[in-house]
């Protein structure tokens, strides 16, 4: 196993399973950030959307309906005071950048920094030895 990837002296399996389980976490959080991102695009072309639609109630005479689709919803805030943007830049500074420093601090406090033990020890364990494409590290498959 590469020294990047290796338990340091001393550090327990309960540690290194902790260590596991807030990066799966931490993983798990920059997909709810992906899909926040998501979000935050698909609202942002449906309010560009909504321009046409006014643009089009109108040349249809329903200009009652392309008022209150102007005025109530056109640029309407999400959450009090807020559009997406403004979400998301209040979840990647609040939350997400506390997530990120938390689990940083653990892995430098714990084990040194090293990322993935976890796993790297499960690759050890499932690769099948000497079989070509189950090499330990990407330099043992090089020719």
């Amino acid at each position: 196993m590469d020294p990047e990837h290796s338990r340091p002296a001393g550090v327990g399996d309960a540690t290194v399973e902790a260590l596991g389980g807030l990066t799966e976490a931490l993983e798990t959080v920059h997909r709810a950030r992906g899909h926040l991102y998501s979000a935050h695009q698909l609202i942002g072309g449906a309010d560009l959307t909504l321009d046409r639609v006014v643009r089009l109630l109108r040349e249809a005479e329903h200009d009652d309906m392309a008022d209150r689709v102007e005025h109530e919803l056109l640029g309407r805030n999400v959450l009090p005071g807020r559009w997406t943007f403004q979400v998301v830049e209040e979840f990647d500074d609040g939350y997400y950048a506390t997530f990120q420093a938390i689990e940083r601090d653990a892995r430098e406090r714990l084990a040194g920094g090293r990322r993935h033990i976890y796993e790297a020890e499960m690759k050890q364990r499932r690769r099948t030895h000497g079989l070509p494409g189950h090499e330990a590290t990407p330099e043992a498959g090089a020719p």
